[in-house]
């Protein structure tokens, strides 16, 4: 397990296993935000695998499963709302942990400057900077 901390509530990793959820407790961590889509792993590592152990363990768990195609308005609504749970701190993990920084990214850009996005996301190993223009007019309209 891999966690990179983009702000003190949010921390991003790739694939967690359900062996992972003891130290995701240790490390004070509340809320787990599922990023991966099913499809993509075997059920194992599945929503429904993680989620159980994860609630088990007396962890929150939401999924907002989140390809590169697909990712929407929506999906963006649902992780600004899961992580602005009193939850908090909240471990989003993907594949990589790129998907679960891109979203969070983007959730943030109405209240972070997108050079404070980046310069997070950078830090931790995730360059968001092609994002720069979507963050920027997000930050416009919100």
């Amino acid at each position: 397990m891999d966690i990179k901390t983009l702000s003190p509530s949010y921390a991003v990793s790739p694939q967690i296993a359900v062996e992972d959820i003891p130290a995701i407790v240790a490390a004070g961590f509340k809320t787990i935000i599922c990023n991966r889509p099913d499809a993509e792993v075997p059920p194992s590592h599945q929503a429904a695998a993680i989620r159980s152990a994860a609630e088990t363990h007396g962890l929150a768990f939401v999924d907002i499963p989140v390809t590169h195609m697909g990712l929407n308005e929506e999906m963006v609504a649902a992780q600004k709302a899961a992580i602005g749970t009193p939850e908090a701190p909240t471990l989003a993990y993907c594949a990589s942990g790129n998907r679960s920084s891109i979203v969070w990214g983007l959730a943030m850009a109405d209240s972070m400057s997108a050079d404070e996005i980046i310069a997070a996301t950078d830090a931790a190993g995730y360059n968001l900077g092609g994002l720069r223009p979507q963050l920027e007019a997000m930050g416009q309209t919100n």
